[in-house]
């Protein structure tokens, strides 16, 4: 009965109006810090090919780029996996810091990885361990920071917590391209190709030790062992010492695996192209100057970070899969019109309305989705659940979907290929909404009720 108590009234602590203030703010310093680090390397992809890849053509400088951005995604469902099972054993904070050291780490091979006219070979296979270290991080990382944002929330406003989550992604990616953007402005290309370009990625070190610091005084939410099993004891209940939430997702909820991974691909493939490709896209085939697409990339991430709370707030008050569907739907209405308008005459302006018009409709599908997921499990395996299903549903869809365009631009000649590839996935993604039960508003750990 005692322990009852104390874990009614941890979680009620958890509702303070200065806690939950400083969790949203260290959840979203800490993740835009780290997808800062993760994202910077996909704008300076077309400095970094001939630096690794010189013999490569430029297609194939733009496909081995964009296929090392990639591999980081490979390691993002082990990630995911391995982190988020340590989270659900050991808490949230404590693997929320773990990625950013990681990510940290990843940073620092990237600006010390020698080009390939200085080591040969050693550069590029350096480069590809820094990218697989960050996606295992980035891997566990998304699962953590939104379980925690999630379970320090009331039940009528877990869309407006966790849209926090989609914010900080798009602050670090608006941090990242304004980064690349300032030193594309400011240095010459000789300089940029010399040293700039490390630059992003040393400050990705430096950052580290502050989100550290930040994130090591974040309110847990995952009880201690010897509560959460002594207070329930249900029948069939993980004990402490075999608690096992890798083996209980696989076995015990693979239906909503399977459908969480089908929901997010739809937004993740969006997120790469719209959010990451664009840039490429627009000075490769549409030759447009390298410093206005990445402006564009600032515009769109800086419009994900104003409007996601605002999307939270409207998915909790109408329901995550009315704003997913009508949002989703209105994507692949605008998308071919909006690529055939602007490679009609492409120029900054048209570029600028195309992403602020798509970095709108991105935000409105993204924010609920990255709220159901965790909705999909229940406490004991819910970061567990939400990393394999976050991670194997961006890994192939999301991490090399700018690989997949690229093909497809080089093999059928048509600029049309990336809007009619986002068509096809949202369209696909969206179906799987009929099988998930939407939880807004809904009660779903007994320490809320």
């Amino acid at each position: 009965m005692s322990i009852a108590i104390a874990a009614s009234s941890g979680r009620q602590d958890l509702h303070t109006s200065s806690m939950r203030k400083r969790v949203i703010a260290g959840t979203t310093i800490g993740n835009a810090l780290e997808f800062f680090d993760f994202t910077v390397f996909t704008f300076l992809m077309l400095v970094i090919g001939p630096l690794f890849f010189p013999a490569a053509s430029g297609y194939g400088q733009l496909l081995l780029t964009t296929a090392t951005f990639g591999v980081g995604f490979l390691m993002r469902p082990v990630g995911g996996m391995l982190i988020g099972s340590y989270a659900d054993r050991h808490g949230r904070r404590a693997a929320m810091t773990l990625t950013l050291w990681l990510m940290g780490l990843g940073c620092a091979l990237i600006a010390a990885a020698p080009t390939y006219a200085q080591m040969g070979v050693a550069g590029p296979v350096l480069m590809v361990l820094a990218r697989l270290i960050q996606g295992f991080a980035a891997g566990g990382e998304v699962g953590a920071s939104t379980t925690l944002l999630v379970e320090h929330a009331p039940a009528d406003k877990r869309g407006f917590y966790s849209s926090w989550q989609f914010g900080s992604q798009s602050l670090g990616v608006m941090l990242g391209a304004l980064t690349v953007a300032i030193l594309t402005a400011a240095l010459s290309k000789d300089q940029m190709q010399s040293w700039g370009w490390r630059v992003p990625f040393v400050i990705g070190i430096l950052t580290v030790p502050v989100g550290a610091y930040i994130r090591r005084n974040l309110e847990e939410t995952l009880e201690p062992a010897g509560q959460t099993v002594g207070a329930q004891a249900a029948p069939g209940q993980a004990s402490a010492s075999n608690h096992q939430p890798l083996r209980r997702v696989f076995a015990e909820h693979k239906a909503q695996v399977v459908k969480g991974i089908l929901l997010v691909i739809g937004g993740m493939v969006c997120a790469q192209i719209i959010g990451f490709y664009m840039p490429a896209y627009a000075n490769k085939e549409l030759g447009l100057p390298a410093t206005s697409t990445l402006f564009a990339s600032v515009v769109l991430g800086a419009i994900g970070f104003v409007i996601a709370p605002f999307v939270g707030m409207l998915a909790d008050h109408v329901g995550r899969k009315k704003v997913i569907f009508w949002s989703r739907a209105a994507t692949v209405c605008v998308l071919l019109p909006c690529f055939q308008w602007l490679v009609a005459a492409p120029s900054t302006e048209r570029l600028m309305a195309v992403i602020a018009l798509l970095a709108v409709l991105l935000a409105l599908q993204t924010a609920p989705v990255i709220t159901m997921l965790p909705e999909l499990f229940p406490k004991a395996v819910r970061t567990t659940g939400m990393s394999v299903v976050y991670g194997l549903g961006i890994s192939v869809f999301g991490g090399f979907a700018q690989f997949f365009v690229t093909w497809l631009l080089h093999v059928t000649k048509n600029p049309m290929a990336p809007a009619w590839y986002l068509m096809v996935t949202v369209t696909l993604s969206t179906v799987v909404l009929f099988w998930i039960q939407d939880r807004t508003g809904q009660v779903i750990d007994k320490q809320e009720a």
